[in-house]
């Protein structure tokens, strides 16, 4: 089940919720550096092992001082335009989150709007990019029952609630 809320990503009780952030995974701004701060100075050291991590991969870290049990740190793209591969990466994104999870049998995931502040990725198309690339996943067996896409603001929960009624195209 897909479902748009409006909230802070690190109070969500939910088997994993899912980071953008930085290639260096060392935290850094907006919801990167809000769920570094939410789980404690225990994902810092944990992430220093993982070496970095490239755009459309994801890695697994415990969750620490966050209700969520998990991290899963995926790195989107920067926005150029859009002829540089991005949505290629962004759609990585996703479905390497989503395999990631499937792959630990977790059954609810959050995730925030990857790419859309700092690096720039237009809202709408971010939004329908995400919501295409959950639905097709859910469409094969899986054990994740709840995927939720969670809102820091009003503006982009009314985005992802208009995807989700629309099948995002």
């Amino acid at each position: 089940m897909l479902t748009a809320i409006h909230g802070d990503i690190t109070t969500l009780a939910v088997d994993v919720i899912v980071n953008a952030a930085n290639a260096s995974l060392l935290g850094g701004g907006g919801v990167d550096g809000a769920i570094h701060r939410a789980a404690g100075l225990g994902l810092l050291q944990e992430c220093r092992l993982l070496g970095g991590c490239r755009p459309g991969e994801a890695k697994l870290t415990q969750g620490y001082n966050l209700p969520a049990r998990f991290i899963i740190h995926t790195v989107g793209p920067v926005w150029k335009g859009g002829h540089g591969g991005e949505p290629q990466l962004l759609a990585a994104c996703y479905q390497q989150s989503l395999a990631l999870a499937a792959a630990h049998g977790f059954t609810s995931i959050a995730f925030p709007a990857i790419s859309t502040e700092i690096y720039g990725y237009p809202k709408a198309e971010a939004a329908h990019l995400a919501v295409r690339a959950c639905t097709e996943f859910l469409a094969q067996p899986t054990s994740l029952t709840q995927v939720l896409f969670c809102c820091y603001s009003a503006e982009d929960l009314v985005l992802y609630q208009q995807c989700l009624a629309e099948g995002a195209p």
